[in-house]
């Protein structure tokens, strides 16, 4: 078959641009100042407490649509749980799914009481899936991994040995992500042993490695912070130098099915411009997920969350 020049230039531009099309977008959503993102536990949560349905393929629609940039994974929904990190063909279909989309799968949610456990086997147990999760991570192509350590004393006679022991575990998981080249963050809320801002102070502190950070959820400062509405006076006091991620959300000052309220941004008491001022003058740039847990009409959260994002940026960058 004969190809004329003009064929072959045109052709192979094409190919070229279908190549450059996945490092392009990376390149993309790196320039932007943050980056945004949607996270499956509100669609998660919204379908068990208020019976909603939302199937995948209309999630990912919505919210490429919408200009985000990508998803926060959540463990066991819409179905089954993480893939193991040596299972490539499991991992690159997920990748594929969201990537069609135009979306980074960038981080996934984590958690255990195990990793304060009195029982050194039980950290011991709880170190070894936490590096299973990092070799997921970076197999995946994420940036970081989220990390909760909710739960009781988990046999600890008193809150000071629980917080010495996630310490502990939270130092050697540092060097292990360290030496991925990952980082995670984790969170504290109200509910929680661990839920004043003196005890994150501590853990940080503790901890004292750069790939070990703390969420930024306003709803819970604002509770740990008197439920106020001003969730930024503690982050100002924390230092947004420890935040690994950012979990938008507004909040009334008070509880709701086991974690502070959830709201919309601008329907709750929180100020959120000043929030998102605060993490834009510390110098954050990274991810922002609109945490829609346990509302109602999760859509809705994740456009006012995303309207706010905009609104800060075009307020920071004049």
């Amino acid at each position: 078959m004969h190809t004329s020049r003009r064929t072959f230039l045109k052709t192979s531009t094409v190919l070229a641009a279908v190549l450059t099309s996945g490092k392009s977008l990376a390149q993309d959503v790196k320039a932007k100042p943050w980056k945004t993102s949607v996270g499956l536990n509100g669609f998660m949560s919204s379908e068990g407490r208020f019976q909603h349905s939302y199937p995948i393929w209309e999630i990912l629609d919505f919210t490429s649509r919408e200009g985000f940039d990508g998803v926060e994974l959540v463990e066991g929904w819409p179905h089954g749980g993480y893939p193991k990190s040596n299972e490539t063909e499991r991992i690159a279909a997920l990748k594929r799914l969201y990537e069609s989309y135009g979306l980074q799968p960038y981080t996934f949610q984590t958690g255990s009481s195990d990793s304060y456990a009195a029982d050194p086997a039980r950290r011991e147990a709880w170190l070894v899936k936490f590096t299973e999760h990092l070799n997921l991570a970076r197999a995946m192509g994420c940036e970081f991994i989220g990390n909760w350590p909710g739960g009781d004393l988990a046999g600890n006679a008193n809150l000071d040995a629980a917080i010495t022991n996630l310490v502990t575990s939270y130092r050697e998981a540092a060097k292990r992500a360290a030496d991925m080249g990952l980082y995670f963050s984790f969170e504290i809320e109200p509910p929680f042993i661990f839920n004043t801002f003196e005890t994150l102070q501590r853990i940080l502190a503790e901890v004292d490695h750069p790939v070990c950070k703390t969420n930024f959820d306003p709803s819970h400062f604002d509770l740990m912070w008197g439920s106020k509405g001003k969730p930024h006076e503690m982050l100002q006091k924390l230092g947004v130098q420890h935040i690994g991620h950012v979990h938008l959300t507004d909040c009334d000052g008070t509880l709701f099915e086991g974690t502070s309220k959830h709201l919309a941004c601008g329907d709750g008491h929180c100020d959120i411009p000043a929030a998102l001022k605060t993490l834009w003058d510390g110098g954050y740039r990274g991810w922002i997920m609109i945490d829609a847990w346990m509302i109602d009409d999760a859509y809705d959260a994740y456009r006012k969350g995303k309207a706010a994002i905009d609104a800060g940026v075009k307020a920071a960058e004049g």
